[in-house]
């Protein structure tokens, strides 16, 4: 459904969503950093949500990203919670929505795309062979002549590689060459900087081949840590300086978006775009039945089916990126607060 001519948000309500998700409890320096310099991606989330609410038709949502170290191997409770969330708020505006991930991320990704609701068959599995992922696509590009935008949300990509530098890079090759061993180029990191190609199905071949067939199609990015899909927008040695530990030049993703959104916790950026689309559009009201105490009841039924771990502990509990629920909902409280009829 196409709408050109939404009612428009106050200017300090923008400033207030990126606000509510711009927060850096796991201090990992994306966001804020202690050496003074400049924010990153600034008006991002409001031109994503802005070109999305008036232009959305088709939708596909990239999520899913497997922790290999917990006991058992799951994916984690960040990532497929925010993006069945902004599935059905995209899916209630009338677009048509499609949830993409890969085999190990399956049962749980559909697991919570039940939980918001969503029709069977929203979720789709792709296998981990890239030429399989990219014939995929071509059909699904064919079959699908209105796909408008496609949405990774803490979707691991793949690394930098030396060909990612241009000759102007000068000093920054130079460096990467020196800090990031060969074997590390062009491959798929979790934080701590170990590699889990293994576990990864090439995702980010959606984002690269619907972008290059579909020139009006336009594409948005959602993390936290700088491996995501999406990151590749942000400069090698910016994402490298803001982030502490040895992992911090091994892991920046080289697939860029067109709009990257940054937050504290990649779900509050797909509730952020899921609350502003609603607003952008009038529908307030459906940020109504999205209450707290079912978010959390939600993620206690997700941890409590053995489908997700907690990504940083690695543990089967209730919490995302180590934050204890009652920190992890607030700033969907305060878009809640934002947006709601008082």
């Amino acid at each position: 459904m196409l709408v050109s001519s939404a009612p428009a948000l106050a200017e300090d309500r923008w400033d207030q969503l990126d606000a509510l998700i711009r927060r850096d409890p796991a201090r990992r320096g994306l966001i804020e950093s202690e050496s003074g310099q400049l924010p990153l991606c600034l008006n991002h989330l409001r031109a994503a949500i802005d070109h999305l609410a008036r232009f959305g038709k088709t939708v596909w949502l990239i999520t899913g990203f497997y922790i290999p170290g917990a006991v058992p191997p799951a994916a984690e409770t960040d990532g497929p919670p925010g993006t069945s969330l902004l599935a059905a708020a995209l899916s209630a505006l009338g677009m048509n929505v499609r949830i993409l991930t890969d085999g190990g991320c399956a049962e749980c990704v559909s697991f919570v795309a039940g939980q918001y609701e969503l029709p069977c068959g929203t979720v789709i599995a792709l296998p981990n062979d890239v030429e399989q992922v990219d014939q995929w696509v071509r059909d699904a590009l064919r079959s699908e002549p209105s796909l408008s935008h496609v949405i990774a949300v803490e979707r691991v990509g793949p690394a930098r590689t030396v060909a990612d530098f241009g000759r102007s890079a000068g000093g920054y090759r130079t460096e990467f060459v020196a800090q990031v061993p060969a074997d590390h180029h062009g491959r798929c990191h979790n934080m701590r900087g170990v590699i889990i190609d293994e576990y990864t199905a090439p995702l980010h071949r959606v984002l690269e081949l619907s972008a290059a067939a579909r020139p009006g199609l336009r594409t948005i990015g959602v993390g936290d840590g700088g491996n995501e899909l999406g990151m590749g927008a942000i400069p090698w040695h910016e994402v490298r300086s803001r982030l502490a530990g040895p992992a911090a030049p091994l892991i920046p993703c080289r697939i860029a978006t067109d709009w990257t959104i940054l937050a504290g916790v990649s779900n509050w950026g797909a509730q952020a775009i899921a609350a502003g689309c609603l607003a952008r559009r009038g529908r307030h009201d459906l940020l109504e039945a999205w209450t707290a105490d079912r978010e959390e009841q939600r993620l206690k039924d997700l941890v409590q089916s053995g489908l997700a771990v907690d990504g940083v502990t690695r543990l089967y509990e209730p919490t995302v990126d180590g934050l204890p629920f009652l920190t992890y909902i607030q700033p969907w409280e305060g878009m809640r607060r934002l947006f709601l009829p008082k």
